[in-house]
């Protein structure tokens, strides 16, 4: 049980690496002219990302850095991966639909069951 636990995180975490790499490397082409790979900024920014989730202890429960209460970013860095989001979010749905569609889903679920904890506490 403990071993399907922890694969479940992994797949998890490299979900959200997936998600974060990808919107910020259509950023990175976009606004720095970058056909290969990520400007040294932007790779800057993916390494930190990557680091945040690896130690991220509520892998398991949270669904997405940003409904997090424990904000781990600095506030530099927040401020440089909400630029990206938001440039690149809308974006997603012409480079990658699925990896968009699956990130929205996933969203929209735990918004229900948020909703749902609320209304029905104890349950």
């Amino acid at each position: 049980m403990s071993g399907d636990k922890s694969q479940k995180i992994a797949e998890k975490r490299d979900r959200e690496e997936k998600v974060i790499g990808q919107m910020i490397a259509i950023y990175c082409h976009k606004k720095h002219g970058r056909r290969e790979g990520l400007c040294p900024d932007c790779q800057q920014l993916f390494d930190y990302a990557q680091a945040r989730s690896q130690r991220c202890p509520f892998m398991e429960t949270k669904t997405f850095c940003s409904a997090c209460e424990v904000h781990c970013y600095e506030p530099k860095m927040r401020d440089k991966i909400r630029e990206i989001m938001r440039y690149s979010g809308s974006r997603m749905l012409l480079y990658h639909p699925l990896l968009l569609l699956k990130h929205m889903l996933i969203d929209r679920i735990h918004a229900f069951s948020k909703r749902a904890e609320k209304m029905y506490p104890g349950r």
